[in-house]
């Protein structure tokens, strides 16, 4: 499992002492030895490698990784630049185009949104290949919830885009009245006929932001 080593490192220090970390660790581990685990352990942390907690301005939390071969790297949502794009991506691309016109790119590769301060959270880190929630319950939402319990106590306008009932369960701990929640229907093709399709999260995002003399997002992903 590759370390954290930036400013969350700092705000994330007590968990890393907590029994229910070092049952994590040991059982993660052992999963990677037995089973073919996603994303690749390097990955694990590159939600918080590619956006420190000092940069969020925004928050997408996602469920847990993807879990076929060579899509998840550590971002929810995105997937390596090789693979086919997923079908919940595919739908945030369209409303992505049908919110600010942006083009639909031919990767699902997300990191230039995680660059500019897109922190991109799934709260279970790391899934069995082809078994999804496989690893839920084994002691990574306790850390994830603590993640979000620190982007919660920044004194800064920060947006959380909910998307679908286990991410809006969360809702109960953003207390910060400096923050906006957005919530809508999951992406995926099951529910984004429900209300995410016209939603328009990435316009209220950048008016929000920009409302408040934050930078907005520059949500375009190139095509490669």
């Amino acid at each position: 499992m590759g370390a954290i080593n930036n400013d969350w490192l700092d705000a994330l220090k007590d968990e890393f002492r907590k029994p229910y970390y070092a049952e994590l660790h040991k059982k993660v581990l052992e999963e990677y030895h037995t089973h073919l685990i996603f994303p690749p352990a390097d990955d694990i942390f590159n939600a918080f490698h590619l956006t420190p907690l000092k940069n969020v301005k925004v928050v997408i939390l996602g469920q847990d990784p993807y879990h076929n071969v060579n899509q998840a790297h550590g971002l929810c949502f995105s997937v390596k630049p090789e693979v086919e794009i997923p079908p919940s991506l595919v739908n945030i691309y369209k409303e992505l185009h049908d919110d600010l016109g942006c083009v639909i790119p031919n990767h699902g590769y997300l990191t230039k949104w995680a660059e500019q301060g897109v922190l991109m959270l799934n709260t279970v880190l790391t899934v069995r290949a082809h078994q999804a929630n496989s690893h839920r319950g084994i002691g990574w939402e306790e850390f994830t919830d603590a993640a979000i319990r620190a982007v919660n106590t920044q004194d800064r306008p920060i947006v959380y885009i909910l998307w679908g009932k286990p991410a809006q369960a969360k809702k109960s701990m953003l207390t910060n009245p400096k923050h906006l929640i957005l919530e809508a229907p999951h992406p995926s093709p099951l529910s984004a006929y429900r209300g995410f399709f016209g939603s328009k999260p990435f316009s209220k995002t950048n008016a929000f932001l920009e409302e408040h003399g934050v930078e907005p997002i520059d949500w375009q992903i190139e095509s490669r």
